[in-house]
């Protein structure tokens, strides 16, 4: 059975955990206390090297990045499908995900952490303003992507949904006001069973 490290309030977990949902993957959670720094415990580094979650294991074979580990699921799990079966939707899938992650939740994360964790004497506003205005850019790119579809590959729901779903989840506190079709979407996620199964504390 495969092992999930992981962490409740972390974004990049909550999307594998939402992956292992939709496929009926069984797997057993182990929970990383990050508070107390179990994260760069010699235990953990020896399963991620960057200190980092979520990280898998799978009858001795280690993963550590979320993207990999979808794709990785997605391989060993084919059904049910999150990708469609051809090589032109799997590269749709794939430049959503990787885009999610250059364009979107880099960004992201320079704003959700600080608002989630720090007291605001600590926030980098010009840093966190910057973040907002490439997320936005990106946003509309993804609009127009989007159209009038409910998913962004092929109309059904897939990896490449599920890799925004953690962070759209906390748009409201980034300020970030969607187009009419994303807004749509996000909610559409947000409602799906694993997202509100996978929903953090804060």
């Amino acid at each position: 059975m495969i092992k999930l490290f992981f962490n409740p309030r972390s974004t990049f977990s909550r999307r594998v955990r939402i992956a292992l949902l939709e496929k009926r993957i069984p797997f057993e959670p182990v929970l990383i206390d990050m508070a107390v720094r179990e994260h760069k415990s010699e235990a953990h580094l020896s399963r991620n090297p960057y200190g980092r979650v979520p990280a898998i294991e799978d009858d001795g074979f280690l993963l550590y990045e979320s993207a990999s580990i979808l794709m990785y699921l997605e391989a060993t799990h084919p059904q049910p499908a999150l990708v469609p079966p051809d090589a032109q939707g799997r590269a749709l899938v794939d430049m959503h995900v990787r885009l999610c992650d250059m364009q979107f939740a880099r960004h992201a994360g320079t704003i959700i952490f600080p608002r989630r964790f720090l007291p605001q004497e600590r926030w980098d506003h010009g840093a966190m303003d910057a973040a907002r205005r490439e997320m936005e850019l990106h946003l509309a790119i993804l609009a127009a992507q989007l159209g009038e579809n409910d998913y962004l590959v092929r109309n059904a729901f897939s990896l490449a949904d599920i890799a925004y779903l953690p962070m759209l989840h906390f748009l409201p506190i980034m300020d970030i006001e969607l187009q009419p079709n994303l807004a749509a979407w996000r909610e559409r996620l947000l409602e799906r069973p694993s997202a509100q199964a996978t929903v953090p504390d804060r």
